[in-house]
């Protein structure tokens, strides 16, 4: 029985109006004593049945002199962001820390999965761009708490040496993800990325097309 009369209005509540601190269930046993217990069936069953979120993430378009763009070649799956035959290449992308913001995430990704320190900022896309992974059943992985990923663009110019760039490069933090890399028109790496993320590769082509020369 219910003693809250609050709780009749949370019944009819939609996900996201629960108020954080949710009220206790009054209910009466058979001997008529009162007893509370949490409303959390109800709440966690809520929670089952919302989307999962998008993972916070960067993604970079290194230009070199020539107007190209660094891509690399994946060496496997990681979880759920599957690749397949002749579309293991891609460029450099991250998740974003916490509390940490884009543009920097976007530096320390760069640096972290391709070397790469000499680099200048000379353009962002507007929008934070999404895509969803393809359905993944395999072995618990980190990246199966989203969705998807809802990445910033950033471009950059490589201003180094190329004997800077090691995408075998491996730390305790950042294993190594490539096997190999090189130069490619934007345009061209469209259609060598996984074609879960070519929407997201043509519209960052298509507002990256005026910075080849920048």
């Amino acid at each position: 029985m219910l003693r809250d009369a609050r709780m009749r209005g949370l019944l009819g509540m939609r996900i996201g109006e629960f108020p954080s601190a949710l009220p206790v269930l009054m209910l009466r046993s058979a001997e008529g004593a009162s007893r509370s217990t949490p409303f959390l069936p109800v709440f966690l069953k809520a929670r089952r049945d919302m989307p999962l979120p998008y993972r916070p993430n960067v993604g970079i378009a290194l230009f070199d002199a020539r107007g190209r763009v660094l891509i690399a070649r994946r060496l496997d799956d990681d979880g759920p962001e599957v690749i397949g035959p002749g579309f293991e290449w891609q460029m450099p992308q991250g998740g974003i820390d916490a509390d940490e913001d884009a543009e920097a995430a976007a530096f320390r990704e760069l640096e972290e999965e391709t070397g790469v320190t000499s680099a200048r900022l000379i353009g962002a896309h507007p929008d934070w761009l999404t895509y969803e992974f393809p359905p993944y059943s395999g072995p618990p992985h980190k990246l199966g708490a989203f969705r998807g990923q809802r990445q910033r663009w950033f471009a950059m110019r490589f201003e180094g040496e190329e004997a800077e760039i090691d995408v075998t490069r491996a730390t305790e933090s950042a294993p190594q993800e490539f096997s190999e890399w090189r130069w490619e028109r934007l345009e061209t790496a469209i259609d060598l990325v996984v074609p879960f993320k070519r929407e997201v590769y043509r519209s960052v082509a298509r507002v990256f097309a005026g910075l080849a020369g920048a």
